[in-house]
């Protein structure tokens, strides 16, 4: 069997309707730039996204402080890269690069006339649910401090939507790639997205969220092309110079409500996540805290709280937390890494990410290149088990949660689905042409 090489274009910018023109002479050698760096990302999603967060900040924070432990943190890249690169190198190897992925993709997303709607409804419901539920108090610092789940029924059923923000954005790039979505109307409603959770973080003074958010579409874009890497980049280093002013600021809403902050922590202290990971190297792993087992994935996982609601919270962070001698009312990780190491040693972080590297791997190139539920899973896979922030192995639970959350979507995309034979070609002179572009 054939399998395209790859799935997603993460080439230069796409939105574009003007027709292809030759590139002048002094645009070819960066252009060659691109499609090499868009070559690595399509050959290895997984891989670059596991990297990034600590060849962007996490290491150079290490070397720059001198942290002791910047040894240990090394090996654990490179125990987790161990495992995404050789799934993702046999995955290379055993497939010969398709040259018409592009047209695939297009012709994937042309059986979906009603992508566009419902990607723009999906995306208002999840805006709507989280910013109520925030009103409600679902997520606040005070009721994270206080031990409360939630603020109460209404805030209960809007977690029925969990998981609509990744859904939401993977259902807009799908439009954007299949021509249905100008670029600048997708830079807009991204925006809303980023700006409900900017408006969210002031709700719960929690700022976690919304870094995760940033960090997701931010790599998740690249990979698909949306973004120019060096417009990544120096948005990266604006939010770094902005972090202190952030910080300040979220520590001044947690005192009008009531919530103790510790001034001895400053905002670069809050940066040095490499502190933060080389905790774990003191401790002998694995380590058993009692965590979720396969019983407690299932009901976790797959049932919605709205139907079970009398189950108690799991919340590894603060089992974490209480371990190292805190109390019981803050939580504590090592970040996923750290997390992994922490209760599975070394085997565990080269499993999970050869695990997840295989799953990111058939739903990118299984059968030819990804319709929107495809792409939905992918965003989704690095939306909560491979984002460098997230808790292990709470995020395996948000992961099947959110499927379950996604699963009605899914049933009206399949629902609309058109036979092959009848899907209506794309107009091509609509569709992005600009180099690195899908064509």
């Amino acid at each position: 069997m054939t399998w395209p090489g790859a799935a997603l274009d993460p080439g230069g910018a796409t939105g574009a309707t003007e027709a292809r023109m030759d590139r002048p002479t002094g645009d070819r050698a960066s252009g060659a730039r691109r499609d090499l760096v868009g070559r690595v990302l399509r050959c290895y999603p997984v891989t670059v996204v596991v990297l990034a967060p600590y060849a962007l900040l996490i290491l150079p924070m290490a070397a720059f402080y001198r942290n002791p432990e910047i040894g240990f943190i090394v090996s654990l890249v490179g125990f987790a890269l161990l495992g995404s690169v050789a799934v993702e190198t046999i995955g290379w190897l055993s497939a010969r690069p398709d040259p018409r992925w592009r047209e695939g993709f297009r012709r994937a997303h042309a059986r979906y006339p009603w992508l566009y709607p419902v990607a723009i409804v999906v995306t208002l419901i999840s805006v709507t649910a989280n910013v109520l539920g925030a009103h409600l108090g679902r997520g606040t610092i005070v009721n994270q401090v206080s031990g409360d789940l939630s603020g109460g029924p209404l805030a209960m059923v809007s977690t029925l939507f969990s998981g609509w923000t990744a859904l939401g954005f993977a259902l807009l790039v799908a439009s954007h790639l299949s021509g249905r979505l100008s670029r600048a109307k997708l830079y807009g409603w991204l925006a809303v997205l980023v700006g409900a959770e900017a408006y969210i973080a002031v709700l719960t003074a929690r700022s976690a969220p919304l870094v995760a958010l940033l960090f997701f579409v931010a790599s998740t874009g690249a990979l698909c092309g949306v973004f120019r890497l060096r417009h990544l980049v120096f948005c990266a280093v604006v939010l770094f110079l902005a972090w202190p002013a952030v910080f300040e600021h979220r520590n001044a809403i947690r005192e009008d409500r009531g919530v103790a902050v510790d001034t001895k922590v400053t905002a670069t202290d809050r940066l040095r996540l490499d502190s933060q990971l080389s905790v774990v190297a003191g401790f002998d792993v694995p380590v058993d805290l009692g965590q979720p087992g396969v019983s407690d994935y299932l009901r976790y996982g797959l049932v919605p709280r709205v139907l079970d609601p009398d189950r108690p919270p799991i919340s590894t962070g603060q089992r974490i937390n209480q371990y190292i001698g805190g109390g019981p009312t803050s939580a504590y990780t090592f970040l996923l890494l750290g997390n992994i190491w922490f209760f599975d040693g070394a085997v565990g972080v080269v499993a999970v990410h050869a695990f997840w590297a295989a799953v990111a791997a058939v739903l990118l190139r299984w059968r030819g290149p990804p319709g929107p539920i495809r792409l939905s899973l992918f965003c989704l896979v690095l939306f909560d088990p491979l984002l460098w922030s997230n808790t292990y192995p709470d995020s395996t639970i948000s992961f099947l949660q959110h499927v379950v959350a996604a699963m009605p979507v899914f049933v009206l995309l399949g629902l609309s689905r058109r036979p092959l034979h009848g899907a209506r070609k794309p107009d091509h002179g609509r569709l992005p042409t600009v180099p690195g572009a899908l064509r």
